[in-house]
């Protein structure tokens, strides 16, 4: 029994600890921390958690469970799920990685790319256009129309490459990234 109980309490000191190390990696993602951490959490336990549990596990508050349980859901890297006799609503992640970073993606081009984008080409639409000046001004405003022109290019394949790659029924991320590490070698 002492053994068990010491291989339980291993478990969860390595589930924490990825909770941890998902959380810490939240920063760079731009999402909160305790958003990262239940999910971390969900994904690394495998099994359904009500709010109760996940509240308890990371010792958050309710609102702050709810409001990062509904994020997760909203980025569609968790979903609900039933016990059957329990009345409490439960929560579980995805368990494939590659379907999980396809949402992921999905979600950080809705939310940083495209509307980079779209803000790129009112830049491009409201620039002076180079006909209309002369000498070094229209140098200078050519010179400006082509970087943009360059970096709204290069946005456009970037946006077409993670709509390939992200496409739910697809496996493209996973293709694409183990394409590019055939080129490692």
């Amino acid at each position: 029994m002492a053994t068990r109980d010491n291989q339980h309490e291993k478990l969860t000191e390595a589930q924490d600890r990825f909770v941890a190390s998902w959380g810490q990696m939240a920063g760079a993602w731009g999402i909160s921390r305790t958003m990262a951490e239940a999910h971390a959490l969900l994904y690394i336990t495998g099994r359904p958690m009500n709010t109760d549990e996940i509240m308890d596990r990371l010792q958050i508050s309710r609102g702050n469970a709810s409001m990062s349980i509904r994020a997760l859901l909203d980025w569609g890297i968790i979903s609900r799920t039933h016990k059957r006799g329990d009345r409490k609503e439960y929560f579980e992640a995805d368990q494939d990685v590659w379907s999980m970073f396809r949402s992921i993606v999905r979600e950080r081009m809705k939310r940083e790319v495209e509307p980079l984008l779209a803000t790129l080409f009112e830049i491009r639409d409201a620039s002076p256009a180079p006909d209309e000046a002369a000498g070094d001004q229209q140098k200078e405003l050519l010179a400006h129309q082509k970087r943009l022109e360059e970096m709204l290019s290069f946005m456009q394949t970037m946006e077409k490459l993670s709509h390939r790659f992200v496409s739910p029924s697809g496996s493209g991320l996973e293709l694409a990234a183990k394409l590019l590490t055939k080129f490692d070698r």
